[in-house]
C-alpha cells in the first residue's frame, strides 16, 4: 500500500478551487498560488489508555480493522472536535469495552503517522493511566476484536500496533512500575 501525504493528494485549493495548491518545504502547510490562503497540516489528538486489573496485568485490545488489524493496542482513539482528552478517554473506554473510569492520570505523549485509506494522518497520541474498579460488565465493541490482560513480563512490544503505543507503554513501565 502506498503512503500519501496530504501534499501529494490535495491538488485544488478548498477556498477558490484553483489548481495551484502547493506544499511548503517541510510539508507543514499547503498554500494556494492564486488566493494565497494556507491550509496547515496539524496533528490530530488521540488517547491511549493503560488500565490494570487488580493483579497488575495490563489490558490490551486487538484491533478489528486496518490500520494494523489483528495487532495489540491500548484502548483509546481519536479526540473528537470540542472534546477534551479526558472526555475522549472516558468515551473511548466506554465505547470499546463498556467500562467506566474512576480516575485518569496523564503519562506522556508520542507522535504517530496513522495510515488510513492510503492517506497519512499525523497524530499526537496522549497516554493516560486509568483506574477501573469494576470489570464485570466488560465487553468488546466499536473497533475492538477482543481484549486480553497481560502480565508485564509477557508483553512483547513488537506485537503492538504503532511505535507511539510502544513509546507510551515503555514510558509507563519505566516510571510507574
Amino acid at each position: 500500500m502506498n503512503e500519501f501525504f496530504p501534499s501529494k493528494v490535495w491538488k485544488y485549493c478548498p477556498w477558490c478551487g484553483a489548481k495551484s495548491f502547493d506544499a511548503d518545504a517541510d510539508d507543514n502547510y499547503l498554500q494556494c498560488g492564486i488566493c494565497r490562503k494556507k491550509f496547515y497540516i496539524n496533528a490530530s489528538g488521540a488517547v491511549a489508555c493503560i488500565i490494570e486489573n487488580p493483579q497488575g496485568d495490563i489490558l490490551f485490545t486487538r484491533r478489528a480493522f486496518e490500520p494494523a488489524k489483528g495487532m495489540l493496542d491500548l484502548p483509546g482513539g481519536f479526540v473528537s472536535p470540542g472534546e477534551t482528552a479526558e472526555e475522549a478517554v472516558r468515551r473511548e473506554i466506554k465505547e470499546e469495552l463498556n467500562l467506566d473510569t474512576t480516575s485518569i492520570q496523564y503519562i506522556g505523549s508520542s507522535h504517530n503517522r496513522y495510515l488510513y485509506g492510503e492517506l497519512v494522518y499525523f497524530t499526537l497520541d496522549l497516554g493516560f493511566r486509568c483506574m477501573v474498579t469494576d470489570f464485570s460488565e466488560m465487553q468488546v465493541a466499536d473497533d475492538v476484536d477482543e481484549y486480553i490482560f497481560l502480565p508485564r513480563h509477557r508483553i512483547n512490544l513488537q506485537e503492538l500496533c504503532f511505535p507511539s503505543i510502544r513509546d507510551i507503554l515503555q514510558l509507563y513501565l519505566s516510571e510507574y512500575c
